[in-house]
């Protein structure tokens, strides 16, 4: 009798399903999220799992896909300045500002976020809106895989197509058209300014008619817009 024959029909089943499974994960983790990294390298990102949650709370989405020359320069340094001056040098992560959040964190402050554009990034593309553990390794192998394969222009133009500006409204030419009337080209430094200081909490703070925070949020991004083009941090989109 065949060792095969041997095993008991249960554990045949069992050592069966595995096998699926640990195929399925496989798919999932390596060969499926390459072959969509290259594909949207060169292809408009259609959806996000996080339009997809919005559209199931009841929110409407708004949301186009405008290409890199269709958005303002000014909205991309604002956005540099405000989220990820180390944009251009780093290869996906700000291990300095990690090791700041941590040290913060042991001397009992609140934990505060020190992801940087293309984690953000990454986290749009691929991720649902749910925090954990699991969901941050996931974005941290992404991000590896998107600084691999993509180049900085094309990272910048996918965060600022996908990056939620609130209240339904994804990407800046959705955020130009619902909070200015714009386009997203047409955008003036202060409203880039302004829609870069609401990015921590854009269902809560206002674009349009901003409090005292936002107000002086806006003017200290106006001043990082300036610098951002001196000192060449986004040397690496123009």
């Amino acid at each position: 009798m065949s060792m095969e024959n041997r095993i008991p029909s249960s554990r045949r089943t069992r050592r069966s399903w595995l096998r699926r499974v640990l195929f399925i994960v496989f798919v999932f983790f390596v060969p499926a999220p390459i072959l969509l990294i290259l594909l949207f390298r060169f292809v408009p990102v259609p959806a996000t799992p996080q339009m997809l949650f919005t559209l199931v709370t009841g929110t409407a989405v708004h949301y186009r896909w405008v290409d890199y020359d269709r958005i303002s320069p000014l909205l991309a340094r604002a956005v540099i300045g405000s989220e990820d001056e180390k944009f251009c040098s780093h290869h996906g992560f700000d291990w300095g500002s990690i090791d700041k959040a941590l040290k913060a964190h042991e001397k009992g402050h609140r934990l505060r976020g020190a992801s940087t554009i293309s984690q953000q990034t990454a986290r749009s593309l691929f991720l649902a809106p749910v925090r954990s553990w699991v969901r941050k390794g996931m974005e941290a192998y992404l991000t590896v895989l998107m600084e691999s394969l993509w180049p900085k222009r094309r990272i910048l133009t996918v965060y600022l197509n996908l990056v939620d500006w609130g209240h339904g409204n994804f990407g800046a030419e959705a955020a130009a058209e619902s909070y200015f009337h714009t386009s997203a080209a047409a955008l003036t430094g202060r409203e880039a300014a302004r829609l870069a200081a609401i990015l921590p909490d854009p269902d809560d703070w206002r674009a349009v008619h901003p409090g005292p925070y936002v107000a002086s949020r806006t003017a200290t991004l106006g001043g990082r817009i300036a610098q951002v083009s001196r000192d060449g941090l986004d040397a690496c989109v123009r």
